[in-house]
């Protein structure tokens, strides 16, 4: 054995200490055989023949360096920091597999499911006025006052849900809103057998605690998916939110037929209570705070992410409770927000509340007839929804301007409606004019690419406030547009000068959106 005069520069470190902490010794501290390649990002200590050795008498080891067993970022001579985080250049993209069994779209799988039940609770009275109208004799103008009652609420409270969004995250606000609004559904029955002043406060109260859905939805899908993917990921989302139309126009008069008026309203309510329990236990507000998502699926969003999840969060915690509303609306860019958001909303109630009516009036079809021609269109929308964010995200990871791709998707999200209801009010049979209808529905659904991922990425920081806000404008459109289209028909007589009208809107709104909407971040925190 030789002595441990013999050795000229014995090691400063034993093996164990290279290993466990690399960066702490210089790379001319020991002598390679090869150089290193300072082309790659990460370096690697060339294999050793098996003759070859690093041998320390001063503690007695003998270490092997193979290419396998020691991997870190490169460091210069000087010991800098690495200057690629090693997850930027290993993950690899998710296959299609590994994307639907991914937590994140176990997450947006919760949220579709929060607007289905969201949905569904809404459009149950588009159903149930009919035999409320009946049995209490409304006019058509009423029975619009009834259904928008709903919209009073939700006229209050998408600003204040959003800025708390903003503050608390997603998760806790998107709970209390289903719990509240579950229990506004279930108690609707017994407020409509008491008086009609209790009646309209449920639905104003089930408007209210839905004002927060959209922008929970939107402050999730921002905290899980990377903006590759976010489109699809508020396809699949507002899939949900379609179904719900779909299941609460088809369900309602069966469970009517079955359990009375009130069937529907119990059995929804019911099931938002059970989705609470799930979400509190399974769900997380981020990635990594959740136990159930692998290493490899919180590197890639990281990863993908022009923002660490440590940044945004600490910027979604520096957001002022009380946000500066002025400075929000002295953008162009919000007003194109405001009046795309405003023409969907007027668009989507008009459609929702009074479509099961006007297949009764014009068609002379029953309620079973008139609800399902009515909730085919939704199911359309639904499917629709998806591959129009899929395409969105082709489109971007293509390499188009994002300000580009919003405007391609809200254009064909505006104006194709648009002229779908033309054919709609020039169809024959209630087969033409429910083909038209989903057709209508279905080129509606680009418009979730364009205005509806649009506040994420102008105001990551003001998103809730922003969706808030817009929500608040369009749901004044909707309350105008449902009760107006009541009070239309009773002067006009026929609900074709009225779809021409919203038609003529929708073109309108196109033009605004092309022309000062953006898809770069905006700086609020300065006046114009």
């Amino acid at each position: 054995m030789n002595s441990p005069a013999a050795v000229n520069r014995p090691l400063r470190f034993s093996p164990a200490t290279i290993f466990q902490n690399p960066r702490r010794i210089r790379i001319r501290s020991i002598r390679l055989p090869h150089q290193l390649d300072e082309s790659s990002s990460c370096c690697t200590i060339s294999t050793l023949t098996s003759s070859k050795r690093i041998e320390s008498q001063h503690h007695g080891y003998k270490v092997r360096s193979s290419s396998h067993l020691l991997r870190k970022p490169r460091v210069s001579s000087d010991d800098a920091q690495p200057s690629v985080p090693f997850y930027e250049s290993e993950v690899s993209e998710p296959s299609f597999l590994e994307f639907i069994t991914s937590e994140r779209v176990k997450v947006v799988a919760m949220v579709a499911l929060a607007l289905a039940l969201c949905n569904a609770d809404r459009v149950v009275m588009s159903v149930a006025v009919v035999p409320l109208s009946q049995s209490r004799g409304w006019s058509q103008s009423f029975a619009g006052v009834v259904q928008s009652s709903f919209l009073w609420g939700y006229l209050i409270s998408p600003i204040a849900g959003g800025t708390l969004v903003d503050y608390y995250g997603g998760k806790v606000v998107m709970a209390c809103g289903v719990a509240l609004w579950s229990m506004a559904t279930f108690l609707t029955p017994w407020a409509a057998e008491n008086s009609l002043w209790a009646l309209l406060s449920m639905r104003a109260l089930l408007g209210v605690a839905e004002g927060v859905a959209l922008p929970c939805m939107n402050n999730m899908i921002a905290r899980w998916f990377p903006q590759t993917e976010r489109s699809r990921a508020v396809g699949l989302a507002m899939a949900g939110f379609q179904l719900g139309s779909a299941i609460g126009l088809t369900l309602s008069p069966i469970l009517m037929s079955q359990g009375g008026v009130g069937g529907p309203f119990i059995i929804f309510g019911l099931s938002g209570f059970l989705w609470v329990l799930v979400w509190v236990s399974a769900t997380s507000s981020t990635p990594e705070r959740s136990p159930q998502i692998s290493k490899y699926e919180l590197q890639y969003i990281q990863s993908k992410r022009k923002k660490s999840i440590k940044d945004e969060t600490s910027q979604t915690k520096s957001t002022k409770i009380i946000p500066p509303f002025r400075r929000l609306l002295s953008k162009l860019p919000t007003w194109s927000l405001i009046i795309a958001n405003s023409m969907h909303s007027w668009g989507f109630f008009v459609i929702l509340s009074w479509m099961p009516i006007y297949f009764k009036t014009i068609y002379h079809v029953d309620l079973r007839q008139a609800a399902w021609f009515s909730a085919v269109p939704w199911s359309m929308m639904a499917l629709v929804g998806y591959f129009a964010g899929v395409f969105s995200d082709n489109l971007i990871q293509s390499g188009m301007t994002i300000t580009l791709t919003r405007k391609i998707m809200q254009s064909i999200g505006f104006i194709g409606p648009g002229f779908a209801l033309i054919g709609l009010i020039m169809a024959k049979s209630p087969v033409v004019a429910s083909a038209w209808l989903t057709l209508a529905v279905g080129l509606k659904s680009f418009s979730h690419c364009g205005f509806l991922v649009n506040f994420q990425e102008i105001a990551p920081q003001y998103s809730g406030v922003l969706h808030g806000m817009s929500n608040t404008a369009g749901t004044l459109a909707a309350i105008i547009g449902t009760v107006g289209a009541g009070f239309f028909v009773e002067l006009v007589g026929s609900f074709q000068g009225f779809l021409l009208l919203t038609s003529f809107l929708y073109f309108s709104a196109a033009l605004f959106w092309n022309i000062y909407s953006t898809g770069e971040r905006v700086n609020f925190d300065e006046a114009n």
